[in-house]
């Protein structure tokens, strides 16, 4: 069947430039319209950070699965299954299998406990400073390491729409994503922002169906055809069975343990899709969010393996690989392939929408914890006014969209996936262990959350400096350098079990004991919901 499909021409790309200009500026026009129509009722801080908990849970649950399925998504996955076949796969279960660690143990809790941000909830019963400094430190580190994965992604896509292969353009490319981004941050806030996420959510979910639906109509709605296909334009029968990627060696083994483990206990610590807890106005309406989402997410996931192959059957592996942006081409060369340049157009449009979003969304994350845990609650120890706050997030959104610029001009070209999966890392270390043990561990003490913090985060992002990511492979950061001891990819099997032995250790010499009674007001709230509406709401 593969050998009746002509390949894709990715010189014909550059034919396409005009119109794909203008349907990306049509999109940037119609959502800039949108978040100043949502900035108008930004009086105050609830209403800056939280979108004045004005969302529904289907809305929220929408604009979750938009906040999520980033570029990383769309084209990594979509990009690794070409190339990797059954192992890129592991990424879309990864992701999508974490959520019901999001659903049972954290949502809804976090939603009964916090006010606008992670630190809020970690620092309810324990020490405030202390807490709220190391809570926001390492939402800072998250953020940052996934929006490299978003602006690299932006470099790729674009790069490959426009037909820009030198790195001065490529770098052009990233400065007019992140000056966008915080001009959408700075005028809408969460609403504008949240309102962008769904209009997102939507156009990715129905973007891939049709594709999806057209790929599967070439191949007789067949599966197994599609899948034969794949194989035989590979010339590779492995690329259906598992370990083209994982599984060669002992270290490559491990390398997917420590990839699995990061990216199901990760999600649950992200901290831009805890803050979106935030936004609803009850913890039922929570809980309905996530509901939503998996059913989103799951059915968008399972998208990824038709496109996947299908690019592999339709375009080949090795012309995605020699692309401008490779293996984050798949997905636009995919749809150049099926609908010419309109729908390739469309889908660059809808992939540039989904990269504006989450780091919109990542940028406001990161802005509230600096302003309302560093600058309110440490700083000005709790007396600054809200105008003063969102004064003070606004600022810190420009440097944040500054050091993203920046950062994703050096990871330009890295596998968005992969980039992803680092943040997952370093969030399932530096914070998954302290929500857990906030939450359920009555003895839980302010020395244990520091140590788990500052000590998960540390390993996590020393790991990754001395890991085959940065130096020491041809597909690294650094290429001609080599000071790569630690032989993983990703830190996640070392860096997460020792930020959990850390926090259980420093409890267990704190000779300090925590407030019971805020403990026991913790507890009652976190399960039933008790007081937390007029706790949010003041």
């Amino acid at each position: 069947m593969s050998a009746m499909v002509p390949m894709v021409n990715v010189a014909a790309l550059k034919d396409t430039t005009l119109l794909n200009v203008g349907i990306f500026a049509l999109f940037v026009l119609v959502t800039m319209v949108i978040v100043f129509r949502a900035s108008r009722n930004n009086k105050t801080a609830a209403d800056y950070y939280a979108a004045g908990r004005s969302f529904t849970g289907s809305q929220n649950g929408t604009a979750i699965a938009g906040d999520y399925l980033s570029a990383a998504s769309f084209l990594g996955i979509t990009g690794a299954i070409a190339v990797n076949g059954y192992d890129g796969f592991l990424y879309s279960i990864g992701f999508l299998v974490a959520w019901l660690v999001a659903l049972l143990l954290v949502a809804e809790l976090l939603r009964n406990t916090g006010k606008f941000t992670m630190a809020d909830v970690l620092s309810f019963r324990l020490r405030q400073r202390p807490v709220r400094i190391a809570a926001a430190l390492s939402t800072l580190a998250v953020c940052f390491f996934y929006l490299l994965a978003q602006m690299a992604g932006a470099g790729s896509l674009i790069s490959l729409l426009l037909g820009i292969s030198d790195w001065g353009g490529q770098a052009l490319v990233i400065v007019v994503v992140g000056a966008l981004m915080i001009m959408y941050v700075l005028i809408g806030g969460m609403k504008g922002t949240t309102w962008v996420q769904i209009i997102k959510a939507v156009l990715l979910i129905c973007g891939a169906a049709v594709m999806t639906l057209w790929v599967l109509s070439i191949y007789g709605f067949n599966l197994s055809n599609l899948l034969g296909a794949a194989a035989d334009s590979a010339k590779n029968p492995n690329v259906l069975n598992p370990g083209l990627q994982y599984g060669k060696t002992e270290t490559s083994k491990l390398d997917f343990l420590s990839l699995g483990l990061a990216l199901v206990l990760g999600t649950a610590a992200l901290p831009h899709v805890l803050m979106r807890f935030y936004t609803v106005p009850t913890a039922k309406e929570a809980r309905k969010s996530v509901v939503w989402s998996i059913w989103l997410i799951g059915l968008f996931y399972l998208f990824t393996l038709v496109l996947g192959y299908g690019a592999a059957a339709l375009v080949g592996a090795d012309t995605i690989k020699s692309a401008p942006g490779g293996v984050n081409s798949a997905a636009p060369l995919l749809a150049f392939h099926l609908g010419g340049p309109l729908l390739l157009g469309f889908i660059s449009a809808v992939a540039f929408a989904t990269i504006l979003a989450v780091v919109a969304g990542l940028t406001i994350t990161a802005a509230a914890s600096f302003a309302h845990d560093i600058y309110a609650n440490v700083i000005s120890k709790g007396k600054a006014d809200a105008g003063t706050e969102v004064k003070v997030a606004r600022r810190t959104v420009v440097v944040i969209g500054v050091l993203a610029i920046l950062g994703g001009i050096f990871a330009n070209g890295q596998n968005v996936a992969f980039l992803v999966a680092l943040a997952f890392a370093v969030a399932a270390s530096a914070n998954l262990p302290t929500i857990l043990y906030s939450l359920f561990w009555k003895k839980f003490t302010t020395q244990g959350a520091t140590w788990s913090m500052y000590g998960g985060l540390s390993a996590a992002i020393i790991l990754i400096a001395l890991s085959p990511v940065v130096s020491g492979a041809k597909t690294s950061m650094i290429p001609g350098a080599n000071f790569a001891v630690f032989p993983l990819s990703n830190p996640g099997i070392v860096s997460i079990p020792l930020a959990f032995l850390l926090g259980w250790l420093g409890t267990v010499v704190d000779k300090r004991r925590e407030d019971t009674a805020k403990q026991a007001e913790m507890e009652v709230r976190s399960l039933t919901g008790v007081g937390a509406e007029k706790a949010v709401n003041h």
